[in-house]
């Protein structure tokens, strides 16, 4: 029986094909080291995303014997991984959202009006969104970017901190509420009808 290509081939049958062939395993850098390291840029910037995407691919690799194979998506294992790095950098973290408070927005909107448009909302939210994220909790933090950034469900959430749903769901409604009051209780992305 031949083993199916690294494309097709779930995250568990990955794991377990690197244990005997170590390169089975790049299928999984291929597969999630783009979101990984969206992730941490977002959290830390892209000059350290980098190293910390790497790092997280060798302790992955190093520690793939104890992979639960019984899961098949190892985004929220590999979150987790990240995660616990990111925490080495919370003083580098605190000064991206202040860097945040003072730099301008980025592009992206399809057209000018657009541009424009999106720009100047962005730019009002940004320095707010920021000190309301650099006044959370690193554990209430850590939740709500996983689920907002790190597109996880709870359930990859708390698989990748090794919290119970339940905390995930508390931590993350403790975080949104305290965004939510540092906005004044607007969400000023959204325009009012």
């Amino acid at each position: 029986m031949t083993a199916p290509p690294a494309a097709t081939a779930g995250d568990s049958t990955l794991i377990r094909e690197s244990l005997e062939r170590p390169e089975a395993f790049a299928g999984l850098f291929d597969r999630y080291a783009g979101v990984l390291y969206r992730y941490v840029s977002r959290r830390l910037g892209p000059e350290v995303a980098e190293d910390l995407v790497g790092e997280t691919f060798l302790v992955a690799f190093d520690r793939r014997h104890r992979y639960d194979l019984s899961y098949d998506d190892a985004r929220p294992w590999l979150f987790g991984i990240i995660t616990r790095l990111v925490s080495r950098h919370r003083r580098t973290e605190a000064a991206r959202y202040r860097a945040l408070l003072r730099s301008p927005v980025d592009g992206g909107a399809e057209c000018p009006a657009d541009r424009v448009a999106a720009g100047v909302t962005a730019a009002a939210a940004r320095p707010a969104l920021a000190r309301a994220l650099a006044a959370l909790p690193a554990r209430d933090r850590d939740v709500l970017l996983l689920v907002a950034w790190g597109d996880l469900s709870y359930e990859e959430a708390a698989r990748a901190l090794s919290i119970p749903v339940g905390t995930v769901r508390s931590r993350l409604n403790r975080a949104r509420r305290k965004v939510r009051t540092s906005l004044g209780d607007t969400n000023p992305l959204h325009e009012e009808a």
